[in-house]
């Protein structure tokens, strides 16, 4: 196991803070820096796949988690056209007795920033990286205020999609989403414990999912979702609160306690989506841990889950290793087979389910509505969805 290390993580999204957990707890002094003033999360609703709750119980703050989630059992959704089914898994097909867990965005932050306060770890404000400079045995980040004045053996960039040093190109997709939190309403007609979904072929596509607790409430919330491309967002917002309400409950009527909500477009934000193969650094002193090595859309659900898994996969690495080579080597083979094998569904999936197509979700219908019954395919499925498919163990 290597000795103390001076390390400075970038970012302070699920898998910085969870990796500075981890290295933290192996002995390590660690260093956040965060670009904005004050650290704070990003988004409305997200799902925690068993993957990733495995790894919030090896920092022992999955049951703080639960206590603020929800569970979700299924994933559904029909497609309005024909009436049909173009989304059904169920988690009970893993043969794992575990849900996901729909919590909120800043509950998931709020509990790792605790954590890492807890732990003593100091977060540096108003750092946004621009690159890094390498001299001898250390590496040193440079920030848009200048060059830091502290250099570390290790630099490890958990700053997103949008990272300034990251290699491999990105993608953005065709396709963003509108997202907002809102309570859950008491009487309703929506599927209980489940992200539920409706669809218009490719093109339209609105869900809502149960997220736990609502923190600007703190009522129980729910998280809901409207896909749209990023260069039609101007109009939308232009267009109001009124178009926008009407449009998601001709699309889906039963929505309609939960969207009328909404008393203006102010309370929507819109997400836009990348898509990054990244190749490893030719420094191994710079480590990449989640969408700045790898992002894909959040179809699958995977984005914080598979960050969390890195940090955990990057922690096994430096209990076992010799140096600091041996670390990013050990890294990289253990995240590979799962990072390419679900980059690859993403790029399979996501045209299905957003994209101009006619033929793509005319097939996604099909097969969803006539063969995902099969109890293998279910299986598969749900395997997929749940984040554990070709997973090694972290």
């Amino acid at each position: 196991m290597l000795g103390k290390l001076r390390i400075a993580i970038i970012g302070c999204g699920p898998g910085g803070l969870a990796t500075a957990l981890f290295l933290k707890r192996l002995g390590h002094e660690i260093t956040i820096y965060e670009q904005y003033s004050e650290p704070l999360p990003v988004g409305s609703g997200l799902l925690i796949q068993p993957s990733g709750q495995s790894v919030l119980e090896m920092l022992g703050l999955l049951d703080s988690i639960k206590s603020l989630a929800s569970p979700v059992h299924q994933l559904h959704g029909i497609s309005v056209e024909q009436n049909r089914r173009a989304l059904d898994m169920r988690y009970s097909n893993t043969g794992q007795g575990t849900s996901a867990l729909g919590i909120h965005r800043a509950s998931l932050f709020s509990t790792l920033l605790h954590a890492v306060e807890k732990a003593g770890v100091p977060i540096v404000v108003n750092s946004k990286l621009v690159t890094v400079e390498e001299s001898g045995n250390l590496i040193t980040p440079v920030f848009e205020t200048g060059v830091s004045d502290a250099s570390f053996d290790l630099l490890i960039d958990a700053s997103g999609a949008r990272s300034p040093v990251a290699a491999g190109k990105v993608k953005r997709l065709d396709y963003g989403a509108f997202w907002a939190t809102v309570d859950m309403p008491e009487k309703h007609d929506l599927m209980p414990d489940a992200l539920d979904q409706r669809y218009f072929r490719a093109s339209q596509m609105a869900g809502i999912m149960p997220v736990g607790l609502n923190p600007a409430t703190g009522n129980r919330g729910a998280a809901i979702f409207w896909s749209e491309k990023p260069e039609n967002a101007d109009r939308i917002i232009a267009s109001g609160i009124d178009r926008f309400r009407k449009n998601y409950c001709d699309l889906w009527p039963e929505a309609e306690p939960f969207v009328s909500q909404l008393t203006s477009m102010e309370e929507l934000n819109m997400a836009v989506y990348n898509h990054r193969t990244g190749r490893p650094s030719p420094s191994h002193r710079l480590i990449h841990v989640g969408d700045s090595w790898h992002c894909t859309s959040p179809q699958l659900g995977q984005g914080a889950n598979m960050a969390l898994i890195d940090a955990a996969a990057l922690a096994m690495a430096f209990e076992t290793s010799g140096s600091l080579l041996e670390v990013g080597e050990k890294y990289r083979k253990a995240r590979m087979m799962h990072i390419r094998l679900y980059q690859i569904l993403s790029i399979v999936f996501t045209p299905l389910y957003q994209s101009d197509s006619t033929f793509k979700p005319w097939i996604r219908d099909i097969v969803i509505h006539h063969f995902a019954r099969l109890p293998i395919i279910r299986s598969l499925i749900a395997k997929t969805v749940s984040g554990t498919l070709a997973l090694s163990s972290v």
